[in-house]
């Protein structure tokens, strides 16, 4: 057997020369004896730690999983704003426009002047005319009280007439009357005188009375029947005054229905003021338009806001109607999210949205859900889908969301311009506060 080497102790080892110790010493550095303890074993505090980090990590995994519960987002959305048009009200030749595409405009900034020349003529004569419509109209008013008054001058004087003549008719009736009595009065004399004559004609002739007396019988007589004539004459002439009265009571009727007929002639003169106030309405209304399309002819901002799509030039020849640029307000935006159908469940106005703008990475607003669309954006679609026909295909539909940012109602609203329609953004809307 060979013999077996062993290692010398320490004694050994320090009972051996310098040299060969420091000889081994080198050894064991060039090949350590291995440690084959586990890394807990070789570091007991690690076990701790491991244990801790394992809970924490469990706790955010489960603290994300809670709060993606909580919100809903999209990446299918953008800022909306309105866009407001400007167009020209009245035509005519552009002499001036102030500002180009990309500029900031104030509310009452003139943008574009159109020639007023033509205008501020056509104003001219509108005053003229309103004017001249307003004397007439004036003119025909004076008139009115004029006619009425004659009206129920005329009227009384008619009615005065009237009454004049009916009197007379009555007078003219009484005399021819009494003419009528008298007659008969006379032809009762002159018969009773007419017998004696005959009587006394018949005693003259027996000579039982005197010539004188046959005479005067005679004479009386004639004075009757002359009395009788004149009577008559008298009752003719009564009845040519009663014809004469009733002559006069047709005239006086027609006068009567004449000033009867004036009132007709007052309400034509009223009619006549009336056309002619009516008249000059008209040709105020006509003024006032001239007015209007004057100031037309400058045109205004009406709102702050970017200037944009600038299509006018100095030197066109613009017509009614025509869009000479559009303006972009800054301040009045919002954002439209098409938010799938499936995440919308618990979605309600008011809950509060946190809106990343892809333009800044890393800023967020804050904003809030206002209202919720009435119908997908298929049905607003040109062609809408039908599912009735039976071929339809189910696909998750999106429905627009109208979130608006939180103050957006103060004046310094987006006042550097950072937030323009048509940016993508990302919402996410906290479901959790509802």
């Amino acid at each position: 057997m060979s013999p077996t080497t062993t290692e010398p102790n320490d004694l050994e080892r320090s009972d051996l020369p310098t040299e060969n110790h420091e000889e081994h010493r080198e050894a064991e550095l060039r090949h350590p004896v291995e440690d084959r303890r586990g890394f807990f074993q070789k570091h007991p505090a690690a076990k701790p730690i491991v244990f801790l980090v394992a809970i924490v990590a469990v706790l955010l995994v489960g603290w994300f999983w809670w709060e993606s519960r909580q919100w809903e987002d999209t990446d299918d959305a953008e800022i909306d704003g309105h866009i407001y048009p400007i167009s020209a009200r009245v035509s005519g030749q552009v002499v001036k426009v102030n500002f180009d595409d990309g500029q900031l405009v104030h509310k009452g900034d003139v943008l574009v002047v159109i020639d007023p020349t033509d205008y501020a003529v056509a104003l001219e004569r509108a005053r003229a005319d309103y004017q001249d419509l307003q004397a007439q109209a004036l003119a025909a008013q004076y008139g009115v009280p004029v006619s009425s008054v004659g009206s129920f001058s005329q009227i009384r004087s008619a009615s005065a007439d009237m009454s004049s003549a009916q009197a007379g008719v009555a007078a003219a009736q009484k005399e021819a009357e009494a003419a009528q009595s008298q007659i008969v009065e006379a032809e009762a004399d002159a018969k009773k005188l007419n017998t004696d004559v005959e009587r006394y004609r018949q005693l003259l002739g027996k000579r039982e009375i005197s010539q004188q007396q046959f005479d005067a019988a005679i004479a009386a007589a004639t004075a009757a029947n002359a009395t009788v004539q004149a009577r008559q004459a008298s009752l003719l002439a009564a009845e040519a005054q009663v014809k004469m009265a009733q002559s006069r009571i047709d005239q006086a009727n027609a006068e009567l229905k004449n000033a009867q007929a004036t009132p007709n002639t007052v309400r034509a003169t009223q009619a006549k003021a009336q056309s002619a106030d009516a008249q000059a309405l008209r040709s105020k209304a006509a003024l006032d338009q001239a007015q209007l399309n004057l100031s037309y002819t400058t045109i205004a901002a009406p709102v702050d806001g970017i200037v944009g799509k600038r299509s006018v030039q100095v030197g066109s020849n613009v017509a009614v109607g025509q869009d000479l640029m559009a303006i972009v307000p800054l301040r009045d935006v919002w954002v439209t999210a098409n938010f799938k159908e499936t995440q919308l469940a618990h979605m309600r106005p008011g809950m509060p949205v946190r809106v990343k703008v892809d333009t800044y990475s890393g800023r967020k607003w804050d904003g809030h859900v206002t209202n919720i669309g009435g119908a997908t954006g298929a049905i607003y679609s040109l062609l809408p889908p039908e599912n009735a026909t039976g071929n339809y295909v189910k696909v998750v539909q999106r429905i627009p969301v109208r979130i608006d940012f939180d103050g957006n109602d103060k004046a310094d609203f987006n006042k550097d311009g950072l937030l323009r329609p048509g940016m993508s953004v990302e919402p996410d809307v906290n479901i959790s506060k509802r």
